[in-house]
C-alpha cells in the first residue's frame, strides 16, 4: 500500500516500522510534525521535552536501557544539544538511536541557515541524508541497523523541503524487536577522563569500519548515464540535479555522508571527465573530495548562500536563464508577516514601545514579530533564552559603565521552559536590574500549538502537573512579580511603569490565551473569550491614526472615511478601542 506523505510523515512511520518505543523532541519548525505524527502511535512512548538538550538525553537513556529511540529537531537545536550529542558519540548505543536535525537552507523560519552536516563529523556519529520521502522511511529503518550493528548513534540530515514536500511512501508492517538486554557496564556509559581516553580509541576504530560500509552500501550508488559530466550529489539537491540533468549526466548519489565512501568517489571520479559538486550551503563534499586530490567543481558555481532550486543549478552550470512567470511589481503588494489580530501580545508591545530609554532584549517565537513596524520594539533577537541573559548582559554593561537605560527581556512561556529559567537565575545570583517579560499564550504558539510544561496536557494527551510560572520566579528568588491581562493597557503600562521604577530583578507575566488556540471550557470562561468585534464610528473618527499604531491587521485606513476594521477579522480584543482618543471604536452588540 502507497500512501502521500511529507518527509516529516515519513520519518515517523519509519519510526514505526522499526519498532521504535521512544521518541522525544523539542518543537521546531521544520521539524516539528515528526513527533506530532510519531504521538498517533500508541506503540511508542512520546513527548515534548523542555528543549533539545533535555529531549536528546531522554533518547540516549532509552538507548542505553535498551530501547529504539529518536530524538528530532530543527538545526538550531542540534546546538542545544550539542554538549550530550559530543559525548554520546564516544559512548555508543546499546538501542538504536537516530538522531534527526531539520535543517533550514533559505531560513524560512530560522535564524541562521547552519549546516549541520558538520556535527556528524565534529561528534564523530554516522550520517544519512534522504532525498524523498520513501528514503525519509527507508533510511530510518536501515539507520537502526546500522547504529546497533557498528553502535554508534545515527545522525539523519533533513532539510525544509524533505520535510515538507510529499512523495508516495510504500508502508510496511512493524517489526517488533523489543528492548535489547541492558548490562552494567561503567566503562562504556560513564564519560569520566579515564573512560574516555579508551572510548575515542574505540571511535576511531568505529569510524574505519564505517568507511568501508559507506564504500559498499547501496545507500551510495552509481547512475551511469554520458560520462562527460559527473555530479556528486545527496539529500533534496540530487532531486534538483536530476529535474536539470535528466540521464544527460551520470551521477554519484550519497545517501550515507558521514564517514564518505572515499573509494566509490575516486572510482567515479576517474571515470568522469568533468567532476561537479552540488550541494546546499557549505562545501562539505566538495571540501573532503578536493582534500583527497580530486578535481572538482562546486562552490566556484554553486552559491552558498540560501536554499537551491532547479532554475539556481541550471544557470550556474549551464548557462541557462529559465523563464519564469513575470510578476508586476507595480500590484503586487507587500505583506511582510505581522502579530494576528487578536494577538495578546500586541498589548504590550504597544505599550513598550511608547517607553523612552528602554532596550527590549527579545526572543524566538511569535512574539520577535514586535520588532517590525509600526512598533519597531525590539533591539534584540540571538536564540532561544537569549532574551533575559543577554539582557542582563546589557543592563549589567550600561550600569557598570554609568549609562541610565532600562533592559526589558521579553520571551515566551515555551521559550521560558527551554532556557530562560537559567538567565532569570542569573540575573537574581547577579544582582541585576533587567526586567523580564513572561508572555504566556497559554501555548507553544509559533511552531503550531504544542502543549508545553505550562499547559498542562502532555503530547500524548495525558492531563500533567501544570507548571505555575508565579511559583518557578518566586523559587527562583524573584520578589517582584506582576501577572496582568496584556490586552487592558491600562494594567499593562502600570506594570511596565513599575519596572522601570524597579531597581531589583522584577517580571512581568502577561497571560491570555492565543487567538488561534483552540480554547478550552474552562479558558473560555476564565478569559471571556467572546469573539465580539469592533466597529469604526466614521462620524467620530478625527483621521489621526493613531489606531494604526497598533499594527493590527484587521484595521486599515481611507483617506475620506478613515479607520476601518474588518469585521471577519477581528476578534474584539479592545487594543485599538483602548488607544482611540475620541471614542470613534466601539464593541459590536455593546
Amino acid at each position: 500500500m502507497k500512501n502521500f506523505l511529507t518527509g516529516n510523515e515519513a520519518v515517523a512511520r519509519g519510526a514505526f516500522e522499526a519498532g521504535v518505543t521512544l521518541a522525544s523532541a523539542y518543537p521546531g519548525t521544520p521539524s516539528t510534525e515528526i513527533l506530532e505524527n510519531v504521538a498517533n502511535y500508541k506503540e511508542i512512548y512520546s513527548q515534548w521535552s523542555p528543549n533539545e538538550k533535555v529531549a536528546l538525553e531522554v533518547a540516549i537513556g532509552g538507548s542505553i536501557a535498551g530501547a529504539r529511540t529518536l530524538a528530532a529537531m530543527k538545526h538550531v537545536g542540534i546546538n542545544v544539544a550539542a554538549d550530550p550529542l559530543f559525548t554520546f558519540g564516544y559512548l555508543g548505543v546499546n538501542g538504536g538511536c537516530i538522531i534527526v536535525s531539520a535543517d533550514d537552507p533559505g531560513m524560512h523560519s530560522s535564524q541562521n541557515e547552519q549546516d549541520n552536516r558538520y556535527y556528524a563529523k565534529a561528534s564523530k556519529i554516522a550520517m544519512l541524508e534522504p532525498s524523498d520521502s520513501q528514503e525519509a522511511k527507508d533510511f530510518v529503518k536501515v539507520g537502526y541497523e546500522i547504529s546497533e550493528k557498528y553502535d554508534v548513534p545515527i545522525l539523519l540530515r533533513l532539510t525544509t523541503r524533505i520535510c515538507h514536500s510529499k512523495g508516495l511512501v510504500e508502508f510496511d508492517d512493524r517489526e517488533e524487536v523489543g528492548m535489547k538486554v541492558y548490562e552494567k557496564n561503567i566503562p562504556k556509559y560513564v564519560a569520566t577522563p579515564a573512560n574516555g581516553r579508551k572510548l575515542h580509541v574505540v571511535v576511531e576504530e568505529k569510524l574505519k569500519k564505517l568507511e568501508e560500509y559507506s564504500n559498499n552500501t547501496p545507500l551510495n550508488r552509481f547512475e551511469w548515464n554520458d560520462k562527460k559530466i559527473g555530479i556528486i550529489t545527496s539529500g533534496v539537491a540530487y532531486q534538483y540535479a536530476k529535474e536539470v540533468f535528466g540521464d544527460t549526466v551520470s551521477y554519484l548519489k550519497l545517501g550515507f555522508t558521514f564517514p564518505l565512501p572515499k573509494e566509490k568517489i575516486k572510482e567515479f571520479a576517474n571515470e568522469v571527465d568533468k567532476l561537479y559538486v552540488i550541494e546546499e550551503l557549505e562545501p562539505y563534499l566538495e571540501t573532503e573530495i578536493k582534500a583527497m586530490g580530486i578535481d572538482v567543481i562546486g562552490k566556484e558555481v554553486i552559491p552558498i548562500v540560501g536554499e537551491l532550486n532547479p532554475d539556481i543549478i541550471a544557470e550556474a552550470i549551464l548557462g541557462e536563464k529559465r523563464e519564469a512567470v513575470a510578476k508586476n511589481e507595480e500590484k503586487v503588494v507587500g505583506r511582510p508577516p505581522t502579530m494576528c489580530a487578536g494577538c495578546p501580545h500586541r498589548g504590550l508591545f504597544y505599550e513598550l514601545s511608547k517607553k523612552k530609554n528602554t532596550v527590549v532584549t527579545g526572543d524566538i517565537g511569535c512574539y520577535t514579530l514586535g520588532s517590525a513596524p509600526p512598533l519597531s520594539t525590539m533591539d534584540t533577537c540571538v536564540c532561544m533564552g537569549a532574551s533575559v541573559s543577554a539582557g542582563h548582559g546589557f543592563a549589567a554593561a550600561s550600569k557598570f559603565n554609568g549609562r541610565d537605560t532600562k533592559v526589558f527581556g521579553v520571551i515566551g512561556d515555551s521559550t521560558f521552559f527551554h532556557s530562560g529559567i537559567t538567565g532569570l537565575i542569573d540575573i537574581v545570583y547577579n544582582k541585576g536590574n533587567a526586567a523580564t517579560i513572561i508572555l504566556d499564550n497559554r501555548i507553544t504558539g509559533m511552531t503550531g500549538h504544542q502543549e508545553n510544561p505550562g499547559t498542562g496536557y502532555t503530547l500524548m494527551g495525558d492531563v500533567t502537573e501544570q507548571i505555575d510560572l508565579v511559583k518557578v520566579c518566586e523559587a527562583i528568588g524573584v520578589k517582584h512579580i506582576e501577572v496582568i491581562n496584556p490586552l487592558d493597557l491600562k494594567a499593562t503600562k502600570a506594570a511596565i511603569d513599575k519596572a522601570m521604577e524597579t531597581e531589583e530583578p522584577m517580571v512581568i507575566i502577561t497571560k491570555w490565551p492565543c487567538v488561534l488556540k483552540k480554547s478550552t471550557k474552562e479558558e473560555i470562561e476564565e478569559y471571556g473569550l467572546d469573539r465580539k468585534s469592533c466597529v469604526v464610528d466614521s462620524e467620530k473618527c478625527k483621521k489621526c491614526k493613531m489606531c494604526l499604531k497598533a499594527g493590527c491587521p484587521a484595521i486599515s485606513f481611507d483617506d475620506n472615511t478613515g479607520a476601518i476594521i474588518d469585521d471577519s477579522m477581528c476578534v474584539g480584543c479592545d487594543v485599538c478601542l483602548q488607544i482611540c482618543l475620541f471614542d470613534a471604536i466601539e464593541k459590536v452588540g455593546e
